[in-house]
């Protein structure tokens, strides 16, 4: 699917994820959201099914709350498990190939300095991706499609502010293929930078499988800090590598969405993907 492509698909999916919050819960059908959003209910269903792979109603059954409360009733909080039998940062995780290797505390504290990390603009699935990386994998993910184009950049530089950025998506750009690939598993390459205590409960988000959930609560359980449960959410929060290391897969205990640094209504998009692709 070209790149303009994606990113109308994803304008037109945050239409009608509005167009579902604004009815709090009640069922639209076909028509009425097509209607909403001008077009013809046969139109509105192709490209929407190209989009999710699913049909607009089915969709719509999983981004509604319950459909987290449900994944959290029936155990998919798999966490504990993926620890027990060993799963680790080389191995296959979340169903993506991903392959792992984090900077060194001495390193994290000199903010980056001497590091060149390249950057640029990439339309993905879930609206403009501004993605960031190193020779040694992506190191960097924030979309915009919420935040901004201006507060996204700034968010990112932000998090390495001695390294010496440099414009580059050509080089980068088969980091972002084999990210957002357009059929397929995706494959990542990832370069960790955070503090040691962020790295172990980015590590954790990548045990949770697609189409499964965990909460704040389980990744501080995993990571030997029961308690630290406000302090695992902030780490999340500060996850820079977005959808790769998916943040989005953490829920509250009560089955609620949480916050989403980059925009709940993307976070919302990105679990109903997913559940798309699994069932």
């Amino acid at each position: 699917m070209a790149e303009t492509e994606t990113g109308y698909h994803y304008q037109l999916m945050r239409r009608a994820i509005d167009l579902i919050d604004d009815v709090e819960g009640q069922d639209l059908s076909l028509e009425q959201i097509a209607g909403e959003m001008r077009m013809s209910p046969a139109h509105f269903q192709r490209i929407f099914s190209r989009w999710a792979g699913v049909s607009p109603k089915r969709y719509q059954q999983w981004l509604k709350l319950d459909h987290a409360k449900g994944l959290l009733a029936s155990r998919h909080t798999t966490l504990e498990t993926a620890d027990l039998v060993g799963l680790s940062g080389s191995g296959r995780l979340h169903d993506l190939f991903v392959r792992w290797e984090a900077m060194s505390p001495g390193d994290y504290a000199k903010g980056g300095e001497g590091l060149e990390i390249l950057w640029g603009w990439f339309e993905s699935p879930f609206g403009p991706a501004l993605v960031m990386g190193t020779e040694r994998g992506i190191c960097g993910i924030g979309f915009a499609a919420e935040a901004g184009a201006e507060d996204t950049m700034t968010d990112l530089l932000s998090r390495w502010p001695k390294a010496d950025f440099v414009e580059d998506p050509t080089a980068l750009k088969p980091m972002v293929d084999e990210a957002f690939p357009a059929s397929g598993q995706a494959t990542a390459k990832l370069f960790l930078i955070g503090a040691p205590f962020q790295i172990k409960v980015w590590e954790a988000l990548l045990h949770v499988p697609t189409g499964h959930v965990t909460t704040y609560s389980d990744i501080a359980r995993v990571i030997g800090k029961p308690k630290a449960v406000r302090a695992v959410g902030t780490a999340v929060g500060r996850n820079p590598i977005s959808w790769l290391i998916p943040c989005h897969r953490a829920l509250r205990k009560s089955g609620g969405l949480g916050g989403y640094h980059w925009g709940l209504p993307v976070k919302r998009a990105m679990l109903a993907w997913e559940a798309a692709e699994t069932a």
